[in-house]
């Protein structure tokens, strides 16, 4: 069993290669079996490493290393998909039926995305799928923390709202 830590950071003596698993499980949950999901578990695995002296618990990091790798895996998808016209998904094949309730589920978030305006638009693709914290946030729209929780919580309202309608 390989551990790795970062160096200064006491308590991320994690098993990487059980890290590494979970994010290529994560990734592949999103792409299918791609090399996109490699590569998306691989970056989710260096981002986890990076940043492993601010997971909130380090002694079960497992929930939070696979939402790095799930936000990793639906920031290649996106880009993906702006590369490639919407009706392409349709000729992807799927070996399950809850894959394509997924890619569905991906496609409409983006459409939610594109209505959203400038700056919430921003906010969002800045916390969830670059992950940065509110206070790079605030920093880089220059305004309070507080502000930037606060219109998280009112986004993310509004996009539950909108695809539960669609």
């Amino acid at each position: 069993m390989t551990r790795y830590t970062p160096p200064g950071t006491p308590g991320c003596d994690w098993n990487w290669t059980h890290v590494r698993a979970l994010c290529l499980r994560e990734a592949r949950r999103v792409l299918g079996p791609t090399a996109a999901a490699d590569d998306a578990a691989q970056e989710a695995a260096i981002r986890a490493w990076r940043r492993c002296a601010r997971c909130k618990n380090p002694a079960v990091p497992d929930p939070w290393i696979a939402t790095i790798a799930r936000n990793e895996a639906l920031r290649i998808l996106a880009q993906r998909r702006d590369q490639e016209p919407l009706e392409e998904a349709d000729s992807v094949p799927f070996e399950d039926p809850l894959r394509e309730l997924d890619l569905v589920g991906a496609l409409d978030l983006r459409r939610a995305l594109r209505a959203m305006d400038g700056q919430d638009r921003r906010l969002l693709v800045g916390r969830y799928w670059q992950d940065l914290e509110n206070s790079e946030l605030a920093e880089q729209l220059g305004v309070a923390e507080a502000t930037v929780r606060v219109r998280l919580h009112r986004l993310r309202l509004q996009l539950r709202k909108t695809l539960v309608e669609a």
